[in-house]
């Protein structure tokens, strides 16, 4: 019975979510060098207190922020449509201390990292 459970927690639709946010996350910051926003745009949030693909790219590369490793991540306990995913990040080269949480939203079907 216990194996029961562990697949059915395994196949749960939190996971399946958490999943797909935690890639998105890795998409986004695999394509920032690029500085491309045809690709990163819609890897990005829209709405509320989003700023343009362009601003938050120059953002991000100029303090030279990259994903170190995504540490976990959970569906958030306000929204069911927004998975936190913390994470290991590096700015000038130096990884920081303290992992970042980074919101990412479902939007239009897709999941999105919001900034």
């Amino acid at each position: 019975m216990g194996w029961v459970l562990l697949a059915a927690l395994a196949c749960s639709p939190a996971s399946s979510k958490t999943r797909a946010a935690e890639e998105s996350v890795r998409r986004f910051f695999t394509a920032l060098p690029s500085e491309d926003c045809a690709v990163l745009e819609p890897l990005l949030a829209t709405g509320g207190s989003a700023r343009p693909c362009q601003e938050t790219v120059r953002e991000l590369r100029e303090h030279g922020v990259s994903l170190v490793e995504i540490i976990g991540s959970k569906v958030d306990g306000r929204d069911a449509e927004a998975v936190i995913v913390r994470a290991r990040m590096a700015g000038g080269g130096e990884e920081r201390k303290e992992p970042w949480l980074l919101r990412v939203e479902r939007q239009a079907g897709t999941w999105r990292v919001r900034f």
